[in-house]
Order: C-alpha cells, then sequence, then structure tokens
C-alpha cells in the first residue's frame, strides 16, 4: 500500500513546527545572554520539552509508514531523512538549552565584553536551519549546498571569538572564567551550524540517493 500525500504533508507540518520552536529557542537563547535576561534563558530551559515531544512524535510516525507502508524509491528516502533531522533538531534545540544555562551563569557577573561575534553567529546558523528545512520541503538541492557552504562562516567567527578571549585572559586572569564560558557559547552555536549541516546533507541524499557526508566542497560538485 503506497504512502499517501496526505501521510507526508503531515510529516512535513510535524517538521515545519518542531523546527519553527527550535528556532525559537537560538534565538532566545541568544537575547538571554545579550540582554541578560535570566527569565527568558529559564524559559528556553523549560519549554525543551516541546521540542522533545516532536521528535519522538515525528519518530514514531516515521517507523509507523516504514512498518505497514513499505515505502520505496523517494519516499522511502523522505521518510528516513525525515527521521534523521529530527534527530538533528533535538541536537540542536540541546545546544540551545546550553546557550541557556550559560547565560544564567554569565548574567551573574559583570559583562565582560560587548558581544558583537556571537550574535552574529547565531543570525547565520539561525538562517542555516531555517534554509536547510525549505531546502528538505521543496526538494531544493541548491538551497542545501547554499547551507553547506555558510559552515565556514560560522568557523571563522568561532575561532575569531576564540582567539579574542584568549587574548583577554592572557591579559587579566581574573577574566578567565566567564571568558571560558563565552567561548562555550561560540562552540555551541557552531555545533548548531554543524547539525545544520547534517541536514543540507541529508537533504541532497533525499533529492539525489547521493551520500556527500565527509566530502570536501570540490568533491560534492565534481562527483
Amino acid at each position: 500500500m503506497p504512502v499517501r500525500d496526505e501521510e507526508l504533508k503531515l510529516l512535513n507540518e510535524h517538521l515545519l513546527q518542531m523546527a519553527g520552536l527550535v528556532e525559537r529557542s537560538i534565538r532566545d537563547s541568544i537575547r538571554s545572554l545579550t540582554e541578560r535576561d535570566s527569565t527568558l534563558a529559564r524559559k528556553v530551559i523549560e519549554e525543551d520539552h516541546k521540542i522533545n515531544t516532536y521528535d519522538v512524535k515525528i519518530d514514531e510516525e516515521c517507523i509507523r509508514l516504514l512498518a505497514l507502508k513499505q515505502p520505496m524509491g523517494k519516499d522511502l528516502r523522505f521518510i528516513t531523512t525525515a527521521m534523521k533531522i529530527t534527530t538533528d533538531l533535538e541536537r540542536i534545540a540541546d545546544n540551545a538549552v546550553n546557550i541557556a544555562e550559560r547565560a544564567l551563569e554569565l548574567n551573574e557577573e559583570p559583562l565582560l565584553k560587548p558581544y558583537i561575534d556571537i550574535p552574529r553567529m547565531r543570525e547565520i546558523a539561525q538562517g542555516m536551519i531555517r534554509d536547510a528545512i525549505n531546502a528538505f520541503i521543496n526538494e531544493d538541492k541548491k538551497l542545501a549546498m547554499d547551507v553547506i557552504m555558510r559552515d565556514d562562516e560560522v568557523d571563522d567567527l568561532n575561532q575569531m571569538v576564540f582567539e579574542e578571549l584568549m587574548f583577554i585572559m592572557t591579559q587579566d586572569p581574573s577574566t578567565v572564567s566567564r571568558a571560558i564560558k563565552i567561548s562555550f557559547v561560540s562552540k555551541y552555536l557552531e555545533r548548531i551550524a554543524d547539525h545544520a549541516t547534517n541536514i543540507a546533507e541529508m537533504v541532497v541524499y533525499m533529492v539525489e540517493g547521493r551520500i556527500i557526508r565527509h566530502m570536501v566542497p570540490n568533491e560534492i560538485e565534481t562527483s
């Protein structure tokens, strides 16, 4: 029995809803840091269970479709890709929670420095997630490849933040604790971008049936 269009549409809707919650979690976690809003940080932590619920719901729906409909070809790739995407979205949300936890700690201490690069990292990483999900929904390989290429921007900003914090710590050892916590936030954002890249790579697999993990950009374009 083939998978009905209505079933795939419902799966799409649930993925979009989960992705929306994840995006909000990232945005609010960084806002809780830059605006020193501990109430918002606690809200991010408390609402993580909503994302976990979607993770379980989507996995259960995918397993049901695999077991009862035994899909093949494009439908099979779509469903298995959806299962993997939810795993990455859930891990992205976990990193947002980690950021909120660091915000709670940093908000109790004097501001070390203005947050400039971290909000930029958030903006790029969040855009990568949004575009990766849109690439999945629209089966848009070109957009997925664009997401993959943007990962280097976040990596470069993460390195800049790390180097700046290292300089601050060497100049004033009393800043070490705060600087390390900020470096954790930067690293969490870098991991979020990595998960968005994973999603984009899975979109390429869904569209072309081609696994591009561990390939460098030149190999992806020429293979």
